[in-house]
């Protein structure tokens, strides 16, 4: 974030008087942005004060303020006037722009899912044994898509027809079976990939070789 920005975000904010313990805080404590930016401000500060190995008492010392401020502005518990930070930030060696260097980065919204950890879904006419895992939810209103890891393990099940809005993709990575859509019947072994329209009437048809595992990606249009 550059010195610009960050004075915008300065004059943004209310007007406050900061002090705390027995340290004395910098003049003119103007409020530098709302809580979500002081928070990230604080995560900043106390990093590079671990970085360097030194206490919050070594760092308050040399910013002119109390360590229990110190301690409230690193956890974002306040949000800090400018020239509180940049005291913060010249007792930590660094400038305003290195302090804040990362804060417009975006949010990864990434979604880490570990083996065996995806929500087991119960689908319509199939019995233990025959396993759905969903592998992402959508945070959105809406759903966007759902990912499943789908594990066959029991020749006897007779599976329902299954139909649902979108289009699906089912990918083979263990065993085979034969797999209906419509009026037809396809083969899919390891490697194999289908696509199709998820408002036909569809689903396996015959277990060949188990146990078959195959990821399946539902996608889903705009309106649903």
């Amino acid at each position: 974030m550059k010195k610009a920005a960050v004075r915008r975000a300065a004059a943004s904010g209310a007007v406050a008087a900061t002090k705390a313990g027995g340290g004395k805080a910098p003049s003119n404590a103007t409020t530098i942005a709302p809580a979500g930016l002081a928070a990230s401000v604080g995560v900043a500060i106390r990093r590079s004060r671990l970085a360097q190995g030194l206490t919050l008492a070594d760092v308050a010392d040399r910013a002119h303020i109390s360590p229990a401020m110190l301690s409230r502005l690193e956890t974002g518990a306040v949000s800090p006037s400018l020239e509180t930070v940049a005291a913060v930030a010249a007792a930590l060696g660094a400038d305003l722009p290195t302090l804040f260097r990362g804060l417009n980065s975006q949010p990864s919204d990434a979604q880490l899912v570990r083996k065996g950890e995806g929500l087991e879904v119960v689908r319509r006419g199939t019995r233990r044994g025959h396993t759905y895992h969903l592998l992402a939810a959508d945070r959105g209103p809406r759903k966007a898509f759902e990912p499943f890891l789908v594990t066959l393990s029991d020749k006897s099940e007779i599976f329902p027809d299954f139909e649902h809005p979108g289009t699906e993709m089912i990918y083979i990575l263990e065993g085979s079976l034969r797999y209906r859509h419509g009026s037809e019947s396809y083969l899919l072994k390891p490697g194999d990939t289908l696509t199709f329209d998820g408002t036909v009437p569809h689903g396996p048809q015959s277990l060949i070789r188990l146990p078959i595992r195959m990821l399946s990606v539902i996608v889903y249009g705009s309106d649903e």
